[in-house]
């Protein structure tokens, strides 16, 4: 079946929230919850998509929800084209804009269309987009928030066995922005001198400083072994992000905030950044990530993913600058088959589609 045959029939959406094995202790916030929007787009032909949304808070489902209803009335019928779905609905919302609950809403569309188009095809959604489903680094970021030395030295090592899904790891994320340098220092080197040193560690900030404190405490951590620096300060500011690129030489990560390419277009432009990190959601679903993978080429930047582990292990197989996957285990709670991490490799599910087929028992267990 070819998958410009594929109708849109109806759009389905499931609220539930899952518990988080670790504490995701930020800088803003800790996180011990994750609350997930499951979304189905249904054909005609009876092939369905899968997509899921990270909401960040419960109140924000029912947002999407909305904004999904009427997304659906707008393209009922249309064949499952995602680049022509996101152009109608981006003429549908131009003037409220396409940013927050409209953006989730219309992102999630489009990775379930495209694992709809994907399975139509009969192959997984790497294959689709031109590339083999092939193994990705993978760095484990399910905890390290902001704990004491000791505490946070012994999740790390827990995170690097990982479990039984998930096991092998190299490389960790480290939450930072701490009250103090000293203290960001001492989590710093409590989990430096308990692991290898063949161990990547990325830290992550959280937006948490000033642009003055940012350079005082990216020149402290030049010193301590750490692979990026994520997020120093807000992440919009790309005059400060550049400003601290060119005088610290710990690279500086950022794009998980990025607002479809348009963002990017602007942090590249400025040079904002070491590394670029799209969000699945944000960057604009499958669609807005293979733009963005064309900008990161073009720019001769490495392009790691955030968060949505299973979708993004397909695409950083297509994405000719992949630098790393970033692992969270939160959808392990109500997948037949969650992404297996082999030897700190993400394994991309080699059935067709993107690998998302939901377990119905446990989605109800977990249904708000």
């Amino acid at each position: 079946m070819n998958a410009l045959q594929l109708t849109i029939r109806n759009i389905r959406a499931t609220a539930i929230t899952v518990p988080m094995t670790y504490v995701l202790g930020t800088s803003a916030q800790a996180v011990r919850e994750a609350p997930l929007l499951l979304v189905d787009v249904e054909t005609e032909e009876g092939i369905t998509g899968h997509a899921y949304q990270f909401c960040y808070t419960p109140k924000a489902a029912g947002a999407i929800q909305i904004f999904l209803d009427d997304a659906l009335s707008a393209i009922k019928g249309m064949r499952v084209d995602p680049a022509e779905i996101w152009s109608t609905l981006s003429k549908r919302y131009l003037l409220i804009g396409v940013q927050g609950v409209v953006r989730m809403a219309m992102a999630m569309i489009d990775v379930a269309c495209w694992d709809a188009a994907a399975k139509a095809a009969g192959v997984p959604l790497a294959m689709h987009l031109g590339a083999l489903p092939r193994p990705i680094p993978a760095y484990n970021s399910c905890g390290l928030g902001l704990m004491a030395p000791q505490a946070v030295a012994d999740e790390a090592e827990k995170l690097l066995a990982g479990d039984a899904v998930a096991s092998g790891f190299r490389a960790v994320k480290l939450r930072l922005g701490y009250a103090t340098l000293e203290e960001d220092l001492a989590a710093t080197r409590a989990v430096r001198n308990r692991v290898a040193d063949s161990v990547m560690i990325m830290t992550d900030f959280n937006q948490a400083l000033s642009a003055e404190e940012a350079l005082r405490r990216g020149r402290a951590l030049d010193d301590e072994g750490v692979y990026w620096i994520e997020e120093p300060v807000r992440h919009d500011d790309y005059v400060a992000n550049a400003a601290l690129a060119k005088e610290i030489a710990t690279p500086v990560q950022i794009g998980e905030n990025f607002s479809q390419v348009y963002d990017m277009e602007k942090a590249l432009l400025a040079g904002a950044c070491d590394f670029v990190m799209p969000d699945l959601e944000r960057i604009g679903g499958v669609t807005g990530w293979g733009r963005a993978a064309s900008l990161a080429q073009a720019a001769g930047i490495e392009m790691s993913s955030h968060l949505y582990p299973e979708v993004s292990a397909h695409l950083l197989a297509a994405t000719p600058t992949a630098q790393w996957l970033e692992y969270v285990d939160w959808a392990n709670a109500f997948l037949t088959e969650p992404l297996r991490i082999e030897d700190g490799y993400a394994v991309p599910s080699d059935r067709p589609g993107n690998g998302l087929e939901w377990d119905a028992a446990l989605v109800k267990r977990y249904r708000v």
